[in-house]
């Protein structure tokens, strides 16, 4: 930025004008007496007497006096330069990988005119607040809810405030978050499914009784992301049931859990069509079921009962 001084008014009476800077002269009259470039002659004429700070640094800061020399006797005017300054990040750490449980200490230091305050926030849904309203943030026993992003702010209402951002992952073992038995019929297309999560994600294995499942064997494949494991049975046979375990590991430990592939009866087509004459010949149980059943059976047991009289009306009319 750029300041101009004009504290110095001058009328016919003067015989000689210089500014200074504390006890240093920067111009005396038209003549510059010091050596920095940055410092200009604005004016001096009849009325007025200035000059100018080109790029102005918190260096530049303090008293700058105009003195002005008359027949009678000298006056000067007095100017004190505040030089205010944006805030600015010059040290932040680096992003920082973890294991949870341990200790962490974050570093976020700023320089600014007026000192600029610092804060830590961690960007999640489920941070409220500052985490930190200081330079430093220390973490005791972190866990794996606290991995993320972690933002520095800097602020002395000069300008916006200046942000940075830390990454902080934490490492932890895996854990199997979901692992569900299945049943297939004979000949059809099965999967079993091992979920976990882990950081850095996990590697998977399968095993069935304590044999490893290797990859390529015919009819099954293993498709691997890096938080869940498929193992796929394309044509189920008998021997493909039974219990598998899905191991899933990191650097920092392992976990397992065990997954049953079980035989699911498929209904055949004689089992379908005596369903479906069960389903005929079965009355509906649907409203009014009851009085229609009622009624059929009356009008049966009637016809029972008319019978015998129709034949005794015959006998007693011949």
């Amino acid at each position: 930025s750029v300041v101009s001084f004009t504290g110095c008014t001058i009328d016919n009476r003067v015989t000689r004008v210089a500014w200074l800077n504390r006890s240093t002269i920067l111009y005396a009259g038209n003549d510059k007496w010091c050596l920095d470039p940055r410092v200009v002659l604005l004016s001096n004429t009849q009325t007025q007497y200035s000059i100018e700070i080109q790029n102005v640094d918190v260096y530049d800061e303090g008293p700058y006096t105009c003195s002005v020399q008359t027949d009678n006797h000298p006056k000067t005017s007095r100017v004190h330069l505040i030089v205010q300054v944006s805030p600015k990040i010059v040290e932040i750490s680096s992003d920082i990988s973890i294991n949870e449980g341990n200790n962490i200490s974050l570093t976020c230091i700023a320089t600014g005119r007026p000192e600029p305050t610092v804060t830590w926030r961690h960007i999640s849904p489920k941070a409220v607040g500052f985490v930190s309203e200081d330079e430093y943030l220390e973490i005791q026993g972190i866990t794996r809810e606290q991995s993320g992003d972690y933002e520095c702010s800097a602020s002395n209402d000069v300008a916006a405030p200046v942000v940075r951002r830390v990454k902080v992952t934490v490492n932890y073992p895996p854990y199997i978050s979901e692992a569900k038995g299945t049943g297939v019929p004979v000949g059809q297309k099965g999967t079993l499914q091992c979920e976990a999560s882990a950081v850095p994600s996990a590697e998977f294995q399968w095993y069935k009784d304590d044999k490893r499942l290797i990859e390529g064997k015919k009819g099954v494949k293993v498709e691997n992301r890096p938080f869940l494991s498929k193992l796929i049975f394309f044509n189920v046979s008998e021997h493909d049931y039974g219990n598998y375990t899905c191991v899933a590991s990191n650097k920092l430990g392992h976990t397992n859990a065990s997954i049953m592939l079980f035989e699911l009866n498929e209904p055949t087509s004689s089992t379908l069509l005596q369903e479906v004459k069960t389903t005929a010949l079965t009355p509906w149980k649907g409203p009014g079921a009851v009085s229609e059943v009622s009624n059929g059976t009356s009008r049966r047991a009637g016809c029972v009962w008319l019978l015998p009289l129709l034949v005794l009306h015959l006998l007693l009319k011949f």
